[in-house]
């Protein structure tokens, strides 16, 4: 039985976009087929993740429909606050796909570049509101230096307000970040270009 077909370079900026050979659309089960048409509909490409992590789909399926619950549908954070977790998270490792895109995100919801790409790279340096900057705290600590964390590190999320469920849902989000980051970076994700000047 042959492989998938080989496609190593972006329609778009003619740039490898991934270490693995990229999965033709026969290749990729239903829903991620559906998925790439409801991505190219709304935001006039497919994500080049969407692509890449599809070249195994049922793994990319299952991957998909736990972030998109966490990460897309409402929740018990807004969709600014999981966002600047996602790019706190990924600055600080360094994971270019996740800070790009999801930082596109983050100027989106929060309607504030500036501060949106200084989050990306050190979110000290943002102006951020007292609970962002608890999330902020909260993300770099659970990223760095998981084991270190004790019911002690969750007092001072309560102490700006975020009820249990938040917390829950932050910590959620951070863990998925962190698994995430690590997947983009090992498969060598290229951010397609559009996402540069998303909410500019």
């Amino acid at each position: 039985m042959a492989g998938p077909t080989v496609i190593r370079m972006s329609t778009d900026a003619q740039t490898q976009i991934s270490n693995f050979p990229l999965p033709a659309r026969e290749d990729v089960p239903e829903g991620v087929q559906r998925l790439w048409d409801k991505s190219k509909e709304a935001f006039g490409f497919i994500p080049n993740v969407f692509v890449a992590q599809a070249y195994n789909g049922e793994q990319f399926q299952a991957w998909w429909n736990y972030f998109n619950l966490l990460v897309n549908k409402p929740g018990h954070l807004t969709n600014a606050e999981r966002e600047l977790l996602a790019v706190v998270v990924s600055g600080i490792n360094q994971c270019t796909y996740c800070a790009v895109s999801h930082g596109a995100a983050l100027r989106m919801y929060s309607e504030d570049p500036i501060t949106a790409d200084l989050v990306g790279v050190n979110w000290r340096q943002a102006n951020l509101t007292e609970k962002e900057a608890a999330l902020a705290e909260f993300a770099e600590r659970l990223t760095v230096d998981p084991a270190s964390i004790t019911e002690a590190d969750l007092e001072p999320l309560r102490d700006v307000d975020l009820d249990d469920h938040q917390i829950v849902e932050a910590i959620q989000v951070i863990g998925m970040f962190n698994m995430t980051n690590r997947i983009s970076s090992a498969m060598g994700l290229v951010p397609n270009v559009e996402y540069h000047s998303q909410a500019r």
